[in-house]
């Protein structure tokens, strides 16, 4: 049962998801609340714990086994899950994270999928000679994010049978 607290967050959220698309149907760019969509997104999905606002290296916590892990998490608005050529967010390897999770947002700012990978293939990635937006940058493409993380979860799709 959610709190009255969490009901007023999904009800806000509800309505930034409705401005977020009228905004984008007449700008055909992405309102800046990708962030925030994502990061509720996956708290609520994956049970985290969010972290105050402006937390250096991290935004949520997550417990397992006792123990605490710090998850960095970028969001990206995808109205056409078949044009991955976007990049994710700018990664800061200088704060404390043990991983990075990415959320990726359908159409209609739900999450459709979140990929996890730990900080040390984060790092590495990053630090691969050959691309001024992976060295200068810390910056990623959703390709190769996926590739060196792990599905953490997906929307199921229910298929009508005729």
């Amino acid at each position: 049962m959610l709190s009255d607290n969490q009901n007023q967050i999904k009800t806000i959220l509800k309505d930034a998801k409705n401005v977020a698309l009228r905004y984008y149907k007449l700008t055909k760019k992405p309102l800046g609340i990708t962030g925030e969509i994502a990061e509720y997104e996956a708290a609520t999905l994956l049970g985290l714990s969010l972290c105050e606002a402006r937390q250096s290296g991290y935004d949520a916590i997550e417990v397992l086994n006792g123990k605490e892990y710090k998850i960095q998490i970028k969001g990206r608005y995808m109205p056409d899950p078949k044009k991955v050529s976007a990049r994710l967010g700018a990664i800061d390897i200088s704060k404390p994270f043990d991983s990075v999770l990415l959320v990726l947002l359908d159409e209609n700012y739900d999450a459709l999928a979140m990929y996890e990978a730990p900080r040390e293939k984060v790092i590495t990635a990053l630090e691969a000679p050959g691309s001024r937006s992976r060295n200068e940058r810390n910056q990623l493409g959703i390709a190769k994010f996926k590739s060196i993380s792990t599905l953490r979860w997906c929307k199921t799709i229910k298929l009508e049978i005729i």
